[in-house]
Protein backbone atom coordinates (compact mmCIF):
# COMPACT_ATOMS: atom_id res chain seq x y z
CA UNK A 1 0.00 0.00 0.00
CA UNK A 2 2.75 2.47 0.78
CA UNK A 3 4.84 1.74 -2.43
CA UNK A 4 1.39 2.49 -4.42
CA UNK A 5 1.23 5.73 -2.06
CA UNK A 6 4.61 6.53 -3.19
CA UNK A 7 4.18 5.85 -7.03
CA UNK A 8 0.83 8.16 -6.87
CA UNK A 9 3.19 11.18 -4.94
CA UNK A 10 5.59 10.91 -7.55
CA UNK A 11 3.43 10.64 -10.58
CA UNK A 12 2.18 14.27 -8.73
CA UNK A 13 5.51 15.66 -9.06
CA UNK A 14 6.48 14.31 -12.43
CA UNK A 15 3.54 16.15 -13.73
CA UNK A 16 4.43 19.24 -11.93
CA UNK A 17 7.49 19.11 -13.16
CA UNK A 18 6.20 18.57 -16.85
CA UNK A 19 3.71 21.37 -16.49
CA UNK A 20 6.27 24.25 -15.58
CA UNK A 21 8.80 22.93 -18.39
CA UNK A 22 5.88 24.17 -20.95
CA UNK A 23 5.62 27.18 -19.17
CA UNK A 24 9.16 28.10 -19.41
CA UNK A 25 8.76 27.05 -23.29
CA UNK A 26 5.49 29.54 -23.21
CA UNK A 27 7.18 32.26 -21.66
CA UNK A 28 9.98 31.88 -23.77
CA UNK A 29 8.28 32.03 -27.19
CA UNK A 30 6.00 34.62 -25.68
CA UNK A 31 9.00 37.01 -25.53
CA UNK A 32 10.44 36.23 -28.97
CA UNK A 33 6.62 36.70 -30.06
CA UNK A 34 6.22 40.19 -28.35
CA UNK A 35 9.69 41.93 -29.22
CA UNK A 36 10.12 40.94 -32.65
CA UNK A 37 5.90 41.01 -33.60
CA UNK A 38 6.30 36.91 -35.00
CA UNK A 39 2.83 36.13 -35.27
CA UNK A 40 3.64 32.18 -35.85
CA UNK A 41 5.30 31.86 -32.10
CA UNK A 42 2.36 33.95 -30.82
CA UNK A 43 -0.18 31.61 -32.59
CA UNK A 44 1.76 28.29 -31.05
CA UNK A 45 1.75 29.72 -27.25
CA UNK A 46 -1.93 31.04 -27.03
CA UNK A 47 -2.85 27.08 -29.05
CA UNK A 48 -0.73 25.79 -26.39
CA UNK A 49 -2.13 27.13 -23.10
CA UNK A 50 -4.75 24.67 -23.42
CA UNK A 51 -2.27 21.92 -22.84
CA UNK A 52 -1.34 23.43 -19.53
CA UNK A 53 -4.58 23.81 -18.54
CA UNK A 54 -5.30 20.35 -19.47
CA UNK A 55 -2.31 19.19 -17.50
CA UNK A 56 -3.23 21.48 -14.56
CA UNK A 57 -6.85 19.74 -13.92
CA UNK A 58 -5.01 16.22 -14.29
CA UNK A 59 -2.68 17.09 -11.58
CA UNK A 60 -4.97 18.37 -9.53
CA UNK A 61 -7.12 15.64 -10.22
CA UNK A 62 -4.20 13.04 -8.49
CA UNK A 63 -4.14 15.05 -5.44
CA UNK A 64 -7.38 15.16 -4.93
CA UNK A 65 -7.75 11.42 -5.35
CA UNK A 66 -4.67 11.05 -2.94
CA UNK A 67 -6.39 13.02 0.05
CA UNK A 68 -9.30 11.10 -0.29
CA UNK A 69 -8.19 7.44 -0.63
CA UNK A 70 -4.76 8.10 1.18
CA UNK A 71 -5.10 10.64 3.94
CA UNK A 72 -1.71 11.81 3.87
CA UNK A 73 0.18 13.36 6.94
CA UNK A 74 2.94 15.92 7.63
CA UNK A 75 5.12 16.21 4.89
CA UNK A 76 2.96 14.26 2.24
CA UNK A 77 -0.35 16.38 3.07
CA UNK A 78 1.72 19.59 2.91
CA UNK A 79 3.19 18.02 -0.70
CA UNK A 80 -0.26 17.60 -1.83
CA UNK A 81 -1.40 21.13 -0.44
CA UNK A 82 1.69 23.17 -1.74
CA UNK A 83 1.21 21.08 -5.06
CA UNK A 84 -2.22 21.99 -5.74
CA UNK A 85 -1.37 25.98 -5.01
CA UNK A 86 1.63 25.70 -7.42
CA UNK A 87 -0.45 24.03 -10.51
CA UNK A 88 -2.62 27.47 -9.69
CA UNK A 89 0.58 29.36 -10.36
CA UNK A 90 1.82 27.28 -13.05
CA UNK A 91 -1.45 27.45 -15.09
CA UNK A 92 -1.81 31.37 -14.33
CA UNK A 93 1.95 31.67 -15.74
CA UNK A 94 1.06 30.01 -18.57
CA UNK A 95 -2.25 32.14 -18.90
CA UNK A 96 0.34 35.55 -18.81
CA UNK A 97 2.42 34.12 -21.16
CA UNK A 98 -0.53 33.68 -23.50
CA UNK A 99 -1.77 36.88 -22.88
CA UNK A 100 1.42 38.17 -23.98
CA UNK A 101 1.29 36.30 -27.11
CA UNK A 102 -2.17 37.66 -27.83
CA UNK A 103 -1.00 41.28 -27.74
CA UNK A 104 1.91 40.27 -30.27
CA UNK A 105 -0.80 38.67 -32.35
CA UNK A 106 -3.52 41.39 -32.16
CA UNK A 107 -1.29 44.24 -33.86
CA UNK A 108 0.65 42.17 -36.31
CA UNK A 109 2.68 43.36 -38.34
CA UNK A 110 2.87 46.19 -35.95
CA UNK A 111 4.52 46.26 -32.86
CA UNK A 112 2.46 46.48 -29.56
CA UNK A 113 4.45 48.68 -27.34
CA UNK A 114 6.34 51.97 -28.49
CA UNK A 115 9.95 51.52 -29.67
CA UNK A 116 12.05 53.14 -27.18
CA UNK A 117 10.77 50.17 -24.35
CA UNK A 118 11.63 47.29 -27.15
CA UNK A 119 14.86 47.07 -24.49
CA UNK A 120 12.78 47.16 -21.23
CA UNK A 121 10.46 44.28 -22.73
CA UNK A 122 13.41 42.44 -23.90
CA UNK A 123 15.42 42.59 -20.62
CA UNK A 124 12.19 41.76 -18.68
CA UNK A 125 10.74 39.04 -20.86
CA UNK A 126 14.82 37.50 -20.11
CA UNK A 127 13.91 38.21 -16.51
CA UNK A 128 10.80 36.07 -16.86
CA UNK A 129 12.39 32.88 -18.57
CA UNK A 130 15.29 32.85 -16.31
CA UNK A 131 12.13 32.53 -13.51
CA UNK A 132 10.52 30.03 -15.54
CA UNK A 133 13.91 27.90 -15.36
CA UNK A 134 14.54 28.26 -11.81
CA UNK A 135 11.04 27.33 -10.88
CA UNK A 136 11.90 23.97 -13.29
CA UNK A 137 15.01 23.10 -11.70
CA UNK A 138 13.32 23.80 -7.91
CA UNK A 139 10.66 21.53 -9.14
CA UNK A 140 13.22 18.91 -10.47
CA UNK A 141 15.65 19.45 -7.39
CA UNK A 142 13.80 21.05 -4.21
CA UNK A 143 16.74 22.93 -3.76
CA UNK A 144 16.41 25.62 -0.72
CA UNK A 145 18.76 28.12 -2.48
CA UNK A 146 16.74 28.58 -5.66
CA UNK A 147 13.95 29.34 -3.38
CA UNK A 148 16.10 32.34 -2.07
CA UNK A 149 17.21 32.86 -5.79
CA UNK A 150 13.61 33.04 -7.41
CA UNK A 151 12.17 35.20 -4.74
CA UNK A 152 15.49 37.93 -4.55
CA UNK A 153 15.06 37.83 -8.09
CA UNK A 154 11.74 39.42 -8.21
CA UNK A 155 13.15 42.68 -7.66
CA UNK A 156 14.52 43.11 -10.76
CA UNK A 157 11.36 42.72 -12.85
CA UNK A 158 9.59 44.98 -10.35
CA UNK A 159 12.24 47.46 -11.44
CA UNK A 160 11.96 47.21 -14.49
CA UNK A 161 7.69 47.15 -14.45
CA UNK A 162 8.65 50.77 -12.74
CA UNK A 163 10.41 51.84 -15.33
CA UNK A 164 8.05 50.92 -17.46
CA UNK A 165 5.28 52.38 -16.27
CA UNK A 166 7.30 55.60 -16.05
CA UNK A 167 7.67 55.94 -19.15
CA UNK A 168 4.35 55.41 -20.30
CA UNK A 169 2.94 57.84 -18.08
CA UNK A 170 5.17 60.42 -19.11
CA UNK A 171 4.33 59.88 -22.92
CA UNK A 172 0.63 59.47 -22.23
CA UNK A 173 0.55 62.92 -20.33
CA UNK A 174 2.42 64.04 -23.54
CA UNK A 175 0.22 62.84 -26.02
CA UNK A 176 3.30 61.59 -28.24
CA UNK A 177 2.75 57.71 -28.54
CA UNK A 178 -0.21 55.96 -30.04
CA UNK A 179 -3.01 55.05 -27.83
CA UNK A 180 -3.13 51.71 -28.77
CA UNK A 181 0.89 51.27 -27.84
CA UNK A 182 0.12 52.80 -24.76
CA UNK A 183 -2.58 50.73 -23.95
CA UNK A 184 -0.82 47.28 -24.88
CA UNK A 185 2.50 48.09 -23.24
CA UNK A 186 0.43 49.21 -19.88
CA UNK A 187 -0.98 45.34 -20.62
CA UNK A 188 2.23 44.07 -20.68
CA UNK A 189 4.36 45.34 -18.38
CA UNK A 190 1.85 44.09 -15.91
CA UNK A 191 1.63 40.75 -17.43
CA UNK A 192 5.48 40.46 -17.03
CA UNK A 193 5.47 41.57 -13.73
CA UNK A 194 2.58 39.13 -12.94
CA UNK A 195 4.79 36.32 -14.17
CA UNK A 196 7.56 36.50 -11.82
CA UNK A 197 5.31 37.34 -8.93
CA UNK A 198 3.81 33.56 -9.54
CA UNK A 199 7.26 32.19 -9.36
CA UNK A 200 7.62 33.85 -6.07
CA UNK A 201 4.67 31.68 -4.81
CA UNK A 202 5.85 28.63 -6.22
CA UNK A 203 9.32 29.12 -3.92
CA UNK A 204 7.24 30.48 -1.04
CA UNK A 205 5.20 27.39 -1.50
CA UNK A 206 8.39 24.89 -1.84
CA UNK A 207 9.41 26.17 1.82
CA UNK A 208 6.00 25.52 3.25
CA UNK A 209 6.39 22.16 1.75
CA UNK A 210 9.99 21.66 3.52
CA UNK A 211 9.33 23.53 6.31
CA UNK A 212 5.68 23.69 7.56
CA UNK A 213 6.42 27.51 7.56
CA UNK A 214 3.56 29.77 5.18
CA UNK A 215 5.62 33.09 4.96
CA UNK A 216 4.27 36.69 2.84
CA UNK A 217 2.06 35.28 0.45
CA UNK A 218 -0.21 37.73 -1.29
CA UNK A 219 -3.99 37.54 -1.88
CA UNK A 220 -4.71 35.72 -4.71
CA UNK A 221 -1.00 33.68 -4.40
Amino acid sequence: MREVFQQELAEVQSGLIAISKDVHSAITRATAAFTSSDVSLADEVIGDDLKIDEKTIHVDDLGVEILLMQSPVARDLRFIVATMRMTAALERMGDLAAHVAQLARMRYPDRSAPTDLHDHFQRVGELDVAQADRVMRLLETEDSDLIDEIIAADDAVDQIHKEVLQFLTKHEQAGDAPVAQIVDATLANRYFERFSDHAVSIARRMRYMQEGTLDEIEPGE
